[in-house]
């Protein structure tokens, strides 16, 4: 997570390249060898086995049972559909949805957006972002979870390994006074530290098992839900 603000400047220059290799501008369906345009969105059709996706403004969408090496984008969301893959996904400004029993074999990273992991959902690497909420509703990550301002929520059985990490913000950009949420389910498991640099209301099911928690003192809940 640390250095991830400087993921805009590195996308832009990467994206920038492949783009002005293929194409300026306007709406792309990849093909196996990939796409990558500069003003426009990037469509996967299901089923296809592409190379690496990229824009600079536009989505992407990956649809079910589709394989990508890779999608980023600097200005637009990314979706991954259903039983779909992918090596990673990142983005500057958008969300990132992971459907059910789609897998991400390394990381999954935006900076101002949400990350959304639906029912089996499978990410190899970190989930992380600087501002936007976080959702796992059964799903699994195994290089951990990372914010700095966003809400987590691990929910309905969802599995985390490497532990959850809260940073302080390092840059008056990035600062907000709010206190993030986290809340940790019922059946859900966080395997590591839960550490937290930073002011959190943290919510723990007494059904669910974490590690070590650092830096704040969690709540604990019976129920579905916390109640406040």
């Amino acid at each position: 997570m640390r250095g991830l603000s400087t993921l805009a400047a590195v996308l832009i220059a990467a994206t920038l390249v492949t783009g002005c290799d293929i194409g300026g501008g306007g709406d792309l369906v990849a093909t196996a060898s990939g796409a990558s345009t500069v003003n426009g969105s990037v469509q996967v059709p299901a089923g296809l086995h592409s190379g690496a996706v990229s824009t600079v403004n536009g989505s992407i969408h990956v649809a079910d049972n589709a394989t990508v090496a890779g999608a980023s984008t600097v200005n637009g969301g990314i979706s991954l559909g259903a039983h779909a893959s992918a090596d990673s996904l990142s983005t500057v400004n958008g969300g990132v949805t992971v459907d059910s029993s789609a897998r991400v074999a390394k990381g999954v990273t935006t900076v101002n957006g949400g990350l959304t992991l639906k029912n089996g959902a499978d990410v190899g690497g970190t989930a992380g972002n600087v501002n936007g909420s976080i959702v796992l509703t059964g799903a699994h990550v195994g290089g951990g979870l990372h914010t700095v301002s966003g809400d987590i929520d691990v929910t309905d059985g969802s599995h985390v390994e490497g532990g959850i990490l809260v940073e302080k913000s390092g840059s008056w950009f990035n600062f907000n006074p709010r206190r993030p949420r986290i809340v940790i389910g019922p059946n859900s498991v966080v395997q590591g530290d839960l550490r937290f640099e930073r002011d959190v209301d943290l919510y723990v099911s007494d059904k669910a098992t974490t590690g070590p928690i650092i830096g704040a003192t969690a709540v604990r809940f019976s129920g579905e839900k916390p109640k406040s």
